[in-house]
Parts: C-alpha cells; structure tokens; sequence
C-alpha cells in the first residue's frame, strides 16, 4: 500500500507540473516563464520539479511531447477515417485538420515558436520525425507502395512537405484573416501534393 500511495503522489505531482507547465508555457512562452512560477503554479515545491524533470527545460519537453502527440494522434485517426484510396480526401483531412491545430495557441507557441530553440535544431528534427514527419513519412509510404503516388524518394518528400506545413500553419497563425489564410494555404499544399498523385 504505502508504494502505490507513493506512485500516486509522484503521478499527481507530475500532472501537476505538466498542467501547469502547459498554461504558463503556452501564455508567457519559454523564455518568460520561471521556474518558481511554475511550482508555485503547480502548488508543489522547487524540489519536486528537480525530482521528476531535472529543470524548467525537462517540464518543457514533457510537455512538447504531450501536445506533439495529442496533435499526431488527432491527425492520424482523422485520416485513418478516409478511404485510403482516396489520396487527395485523405490529404486534404490530414492538411486541414493540421493548419486547424497549428491555430491553437499550445501549439503554436510551445511547439512551432519555443521548441526550435529550446531544443536545438538537430534535436528538433529527430523529435519531428517521431511525430509530424513520422506520421507523412508513414502515409507517403503507404500510398506509394499501393502505387497511388509517383515513385519518388518518400523521406525527402515528407521532410520538404512538413517544411511547407510549418511555414503555412505560421502563415495562417499571424494573418488577419485567418480563415481566408488557411484556405488558400491548404489550397496552395494539395496543389504540390497534386503533383506526384497517379492519374
């Protein structure tokens, strides 16, 4: 009894932090937030945040990877729901449901603004291809071996189009308009996956 009342206590201080960690990160960014605030946030001491992550970066990542993965998961079972026959239906799913994530503010401050230079740019690669560049490396593969896209060299395509995702959910994150922004870049990303589609 006395272990699983620790294990409890140590899985209540950790989703402390991480919601914590969440909120702040997401309001005030990274760089603003510290880490008193977040224990004080979280209502648990200094000590517990060096136990369970090391330091306010370890909080971070945890929960980079808790939104990183929430995002995947969406996406993959919003396209899992098309006809996989269907590449250009199944695409236009995964492209629109990202630009909409990409609006959130989680993930537009912690994932595509604080992560790059938190973690650095080769970390931040191999953390992408975990997740987003995982998740389009996997379908290219899929749809390529069913011979429905041309045959092209999938780890290079899935890397240039999660760049172009990147750069359209930005796009579409500081426009004016957002909703006309995100049509237009979604138009913008089937037009270049339209390209290597069989016909």
């Amino acid at each position: 009894m006395p272990r699983r009342s620790q294990e409890d206590r140590s899985r209540t201080t950790r989703a402390a932090l991480e919601q914590a960690g969440r909120r702040l990160f997401t309001e005030r960014g990274f760089a603003a937030t510290s880490a008193e605030e977040l224990v004080t946030e979280a209502g648990v001491t200094r000590g517990a945040l060096h136990h369970h992550y090391g330091d306010k970066r370890g909080l971070f990542l945890a929960v980079l990877e808790q939104i990183e993965a929430e995002s995947t998961e969406e996406i993959a079972a919003a396209m899992a729901a098309v006809d996989p026959d269907d590449v250009m239906t199944g695409m236009a799913v995964g492209l629109g449901l990202f630009l909409e994530i990409c609006q959130r503010p989680a993930m537009l401050q912690v994932v595509l603004t604080d992560a790059p230079a938190v973690m650095g740019w080769q970390a931040w690669r191999e953390f992408e291809s975990r997740h987003g560049l995982g998740l389009i490396t996997a379908h290219l593969e899929r749809v390529r071996e069913a011979g429905l896209i041309v045959d092209v060299p999938v780890p290079v395509l899935a890397q240039l189009l999660l760049s172009a995702l990147t750069e359209a959910s930005l796009i579409v994150a500081h426009a004016e308009d957002q909703d006309r922004a995100r049509a237009e870049a979604q138009q913008s990303l089937l037009l270049l996956v339209a390209g290597i589609v069989r016909t």
